[in-house]
């Protein structure tokens, strides 16, 4: 029993020290908005140059910096999961712990993701990975103080 109050409160405690990260954004952490990811990564019309050339390389600059904008948020939402994935620790039905499932998840649906170059079907996943990490988030941290709070009531209720 104290065992899992333990457990539990580091659990709360990583929680809370993931909510707590200061409003800074850094490169891997993704845009703000929906509209902020939609509108870097989807190809927009722009008014044709008098170069042939110019146009060309710059088509194929813009098209290789919204691949590594792409590949930057998905290497940073992988790296998320992985993160999150270290507060899954109980095993499931199996034994298996779930921090290792989660992950084998996390890494077979990127690989199957890997050769896709539609930049609203990238986009697509990208919002609905940050999206399902943070529900995740969201169910542990809930789960995570409900079992405190019937801990703190077994004690006021058995002391």
């Amino acid at each position: 029993m104290a065992v899992a109050a333990r457990a539990s409160s580091s659990l709360l405690r990583g929680v809370a020290v993931l909510r707590r990260r200061p409003p800074v954004r850094s490169i891997h952490e993704g845009p703000d908005t929906i509209d902020e990811l939609l509108d870097r990564h989807l190809a927009k019309k722009s008014p044709s140059s008098s170069s042939g050339a110019l146009d060309g390389d710059a088509a194929e600059a813009e098209a290789r910096r919204r691949l590594t904008s792409s590949r930057r948020e998905a290497l940073g939402l992988y790296r998320d999961i992985l993160r999150v994935t270290r507060l899954f620790e109980w095993p499931d039905d199996r034994g298996v712990p779930w921090r290792e499932v989660l992950r084998a998840n996390a890494r077979r649906e990127f690989e199957e993701a890997r050769g896709e170059r539609d930049p609203e079907v990238v986009a697509r996943l990208l919002i609905s990975g940050r999206d399902a990490v943070q529900q995740a988030l969201d169910r542990l941290a809930e789960a995570s103080r409900r079992m405190v709070e019937a801990e703190e009531a077994k004690r006021r209720g058995g002391a």
